[in-house]
């Protein structure tokens, strides 16, 4: 009973309100930023501000950000994962063969479970074997690729459940069914982070293991039940990342794990040190679902695409350093 009273008191209750805590000077940052990209690619291209355009941006944004939650909440408690593109292919691979030969319900459970589970062992790698979380997830890496490779011989998974389509395509009241499910996970993530124990735990722990420990915080078993947790979002977004290819590969979700570091980043959530916020990685992903959708809309090569994200992600960890320097 001391060891949770303990606990409780070291546990950091947020003083402020949801949106005081969002709406820092990074949020309003961002919000400018965005704004100006809004009306720059909009007098490039007036097709940028369409419905069409933006209901497949919604489509296309929803993956990263499912993902981007996930990866918000591990790098939250210290870590980060760098396997999640060839966790995607082998999730998308394994939950499709499942959903041929069994139907659709139980590939969408294969999915989520396997997700899960790969998510609890790169935990445990990290938590209880000791494991540094970049030679843990390097190593599941090369894993799940060469998994995926050797359930599917290198060959796609086609003949999915025509049903399962709906998932990437369909529509509630013109809203893209993807950016529905992106934003009620976003929703969740934000509520579990700021107005539960669980949140504060994760918070406490990213921002000193050490302090988290001796308060009784009982730090592996919050960090496994976090990648686990990480690991179930991925498998949803493979679901649907494979629903919107109609068809699963071994190779399916290559560089989202850059993709979603760099939104997590974007959105100001400092590497090892406990602080950031869902709301912040979700104007993060909104960023670079702006810039790549621009650029595409004006004929930037892809090419060009990727050195400007690398520039970006440079700069914002700059500035971070530099805002730790003054603090």
């Amino acid at each position: 009973m001391a060891t949770i009273d303990r606990t409780e008191a070291a546990s950091p209750a947020p003083s402020r309100s949801f949106w005081k805590d969002s709406a820092g000077s990074n949020s309003l940052g961002l919000i400018a930023v965005i704004l100006a990209m809004i009306a720059v690619f909009s007098l490039l291209n007036p097709n940028f501000y369409s419905g069409t355009n933006i209901r497949n941006v919604l489509r296309q944004t929803s993956i990263l950000g499912i993902v981007a939650c996930g990866q918000t909440m591990v790098i939250l408690s210290g870590g980060f994962d760098l396997s999640v593109g060839m966790v995607i292919g082998l999730i998308s691979v394994v939950s499709s063969m499942v959903m041929v030969e069994h139907g659709l319900w139980a590939g969408v459970a294969a999915a989520i479970l396997s997700g899960t589970l790969i998510g609890a062992f790169n935990g445990i790698m990290v938590a209880k074997a000791g494991l540094p979380a970049f030679i843990a997830t390097l190593a599941m890496f090369s894993a799940a690729r060469g998994l995926a490779l050797i359930i599917s011989g290198g060959l796609p998974i086609t003949d999915l459940p025509f049903e399962f389509g709906d998932l990437a395509a369909g529509q509630i009241l013109t809203i893209p069914v993807p950016g529905i499910i992106a934003a009620v996970v976003f929703i969740f993530c934000a509520w579990l982070m700021k107005r539960t124990w669980f949140g504060r735990h994760v918070y406490a722990i990213g921002g000193n293991q050490d302090a988290a420990t001796f308060s009784g915080i009982n730090v592996p078993r919050i960090r496994i039940a976090v990648w686990s947790l990480h690991g179930a979002l991925v498998g949803l977004a493979a679901l649907v990342l494979t629903s919107r290819a109609v068809s699963a590969h071994a190779t399916l979700g290559e560089q989202m794990e850059l993709e979603s570091i760099a939104a997590t980043v974007i959105g100001g959530t400092a590497l090892g040190r406990g602080r950031g916020s869902i709301f912040n990685t979700f104007l993060g992903v909104v960023v670079m679902a702006i810039l790549t959708n621009g650029l595409n809309l004006i004929n930037v090569s892809t090419y060009y695409q990727m050195v400007a994200i690398g520039i970006i992600i440079a700069g914002a960890v700059y500035v971070d350093q530099l805002k730790r320097g003054r603090a």
